[in-house]
């Protein structure tokens, strides 16, 4: 049977099952700048151990929730819970230990550019960790071994780097504190079909060796197809939908439709 807008709306984005086993919950966020209202009652749970995929129309908002999750965006109503904590009304304390607990990698990289990539690698853990210089030393090299990086990167400045290394180094920053959550934000954009199926393999490799897991904004239709368990849709300022890839082919939502089946998607049996 087709799965409706509607039923969506009123089953998949209201919180069902254990609480216990979602590490991200969204509720009612609204978030606007001046008069423009980019998220309005929004609604989002992530699950223990899967990997999301956050998809949308370009300046939906998908990387604007992300930035309100973060905290890099202020939100103007509801509530952001991480690991059974409410961002809102967390203490300072608890705030920086759930941070910890938290990677992030950046559509473009984000890595400083006056800064070797061990360095970058290691921004983390002078921030949160105290720890001498030979065992940050260490832990960059294991970091660097993680993402598949040869270890004569580690002393490259981020523009000495192709785009599928600089992705790769900022995955192994993401990493530096053994993080549970990780949040990528476009992380194929920019890379040549090969680099992104090599990279898609990593993240899923990575997810289910560490136990990870991951929030992912893409526009990537190959890795909602390899490495996604769900899928989340964003439109009309809301979450439209989410569900399997499988749920996503039989939406009979019109974008959804044309993204999953128009004539640039991929059709897969």
């Amino acid at each position: 049977m087709t799965t409706t807008e509607a039923e969506w709306n009123s089953s998949e984005t209201v919180s069902t099952g254990d609480e216990a086993d979602f590490v991200l919950s969204v509720r009612d966020v609204t978030v606007g700048f001046g008069s423009k209202i980019v998220l309005q009652s929004l609604d989002l749970d992530v699950r223990r151990g899967e990997v999301l995929g956050f998809v949308g129309g370009s300046g939906m908002g998908k990387s604007v929730l992300m930035r309100t999750i973060l905290g890099l965006t202020p939100k103007r109503s509801g509530t952001i819970s991480v690991f059974g904590h409410d961002l809102s009304t967390a203490s300072d304390k608890e705030r920086k230990n759930i941070e910890r607990r938290w990677g992030v990698l950046f559509q473009q990289g984000a890595l400083f550019s006056s800064l070797s990539v061990k360095q970058n690698i290691q921004v983390p853990m002078r921030e949160h960790l105290k720890l001498s210089p030979q065992l940050m030393d260490e832990l960059a090299t294991l970091k660097l071994e993680l993402v598949g990086l040869p270890q004569d990167a580690a002393d490259k400045l981020p523009s000495e780097l192709s785009g599928g290394m600089v992705k790769r180094a900022s995955l192994a920053r993401a990493l530096a504190l053994d993080p549970d959550l990780v949040f990528l934000d476009e992380p194929t954009s920019g890379l040549d079909p090969i680099g992104a199926a090599a990279f898609d393999t990593l993240i899923q490799n990575l997810s289910s060796t560490l136990g990870l897991t991951v929030y992912m904004v893409t526009h990537d239709l190959d890795s909602l197809h390899s490495i996604c368990d769900r899928i989340a849709v964003l439109g009309n300022k809301r979450v439209l939908a989410i569900g399997t890839l499988e749920d996503m082919m039989k939406n009979d939502n019109p974008w959804i439709k044309e993204y999953f089946r128009g004539q640039r998607a991929l059709r897969r049996v």
